[in-house]
């Protein structure tokens, strides 16, 4: 019996975990002296690291990575637009502020 197929949740979960903790660790660094100050560098990583624990979640716990290859595409594409969306709406916001 191969052990791969129990393994990879686990290993997926800790890269999860990781990324959580590093989610974390940036907050941290944003916080000065208890004053947030907002950073287009903070946010845009913290939008990715979003958008790459979603692509996980999808592949590993819904079980995406073995649909059909159109199903796999679409999921990617969703990702890719919530960042585009996401991050363009930040941006937009910006520039008009």
């Amino acid at each position: 019996m191969n052990a791969e197929p129990r393994r990879r949740p686990l290993i997926a979960w800790l890269i999860l975990s990781v990324i959580t903790l590093a989610y974390l660790a940036l907050d941290r660094y944003a916080d000065n002296r208890d004053t947030y100050r907002a950073s287009s560098v903070v946010t845009t990583i913290a939008i990715l690291l979003a958008l790459v624990k979603a692509r996980t979640i999808f592949r590993e716990f819904m079980q995406v990575r073995h649909a059909p290859s159109l199903l796999c595409r679409l999921t990617d594409l969703w990702v890719f637009l919530i960042g585009a969306a996401l991050l363009g709406s930040y941006f937009a916001g910006l520039a008009v502020r």
